[in-house]
């Protein structure tokens, strides 16, 4: 039963249009920064930042290192809004639209239908990173040649691997990805079990995740950064330091996982509380 519940709720979930606006958004960016980087002098700079550490630049001009490029501004903007899209959507959408005494209706749990909701939209998630991912990697490569990759995030990463490790790496940091994804779309989640409107939800989630940003980005509060949700968002790209600091990646999981599992909580303890069938 809670395969076919699940099934209904993807069925549901991808029968939407405003559930492809994200995947469409990716593509139109995705070509647009193809584009300049084709026909502009950013390789030239590129190149004077690999020839004067020691590179020969030619070598790391490649799809790699312009899908990690492209990922970074994308990752950063794009997809917490269409995640948290979503995520705002699963439960107060329903409540708006009236759907959601008829399917308390039945006997079904509250606890089991935000589960299920939820799953739907970590398998959302996955799907809109994978296509992320996939998309920014495939365009590349129609541009540019399969060489090495080469990493540069001022004042974090600066790394140079070869095609196989920087594929691996480009694989594994698209989990970590996912898990990112995830949190924003459970954020949104958790303000939609609340009595209010889908855009509120989504508005909230995402001024959540600002005020994260901007207090990262204040000196004093440096010393506080590990209690904020995008120091931990991080850890997608820190796959691609040498060596892999598994036990900075490893704190940052736990913390990103005890998050999604809270937001749930919380979510489904106040939709309990909600007067829904009067």
């Amino acid at each position: 039963m809670f395969y076919r519940h699940l099934r209904n709720e993807l069925w549901k979930l991808f029968g939407k249009k405003r559930t492809y606006i994200g995947f469409g958004a990716f593509l139109l960016a995705q070509n647009a920064m193809l584009l300049t980087f084709r026909f502009t002098h950013w390789q030239d700079q590129m190149e004077r930042m690999l020839e004067g550490n020691g590179y020969l630049a030619q070598e790391y001009l490649s799809a790699l290192t312009v899908a990690v490029i492209m990922l970074i501004p994308q990752i950063l903007l794009l997809m917490p809004l269409y995640a948290a899209l979503v995520g705002g959507d699963l439960v107060a959408k329903e409540v708006e639209d009236g759907t959601l005494r008829m399917i308390l209706s039945r006997p079904i749990s509250r606890f089991r239908l935000l589960l299920v909701k939820w799953t739907a939209g970590f398998i959302f998630a996955a799907v809109l990173v994978l296509v992320l991912g996939g998309t920014a990697l495939g365009f590349a490569r129609m541009w540019f040649p399969w060489k090495g990759m080469f990493v540069f995030i001022p004042g974090e990463v600066f790394n140079v691997l070869s095609p196989e490790q920087g594929f691996k790496l480009y694989l594994c940091s698209q989990l970590f990805m996912t898990l990112n994804a995830s949190i924003v779309l459970g954020i949104a989640f958790m303000f939609s079990c609340f009595n209010m409107k889908p855009a509120a939800a989504t508005i909230l989630s995402l001024s959540l995740l600002f005020v994260n940003l901007v207090m990262e980005g204040i000196p004093f509060f440096e010393r506080y950064r590990e209690y904020l949700l995008t120091y931990h968002f991080r850890c997608w790209h820190n796959v691609y330091i040498q060596p892999i600091p598994w036990a900075q990646i490893g704190q940052s999981l736990c913390v990103l996982l005890a998050v999604n599992v809270t937001m749930f909580l919380i979510g489904t303890a106040a939709f309990q509380a909600r007067d829904i069938k009067s």
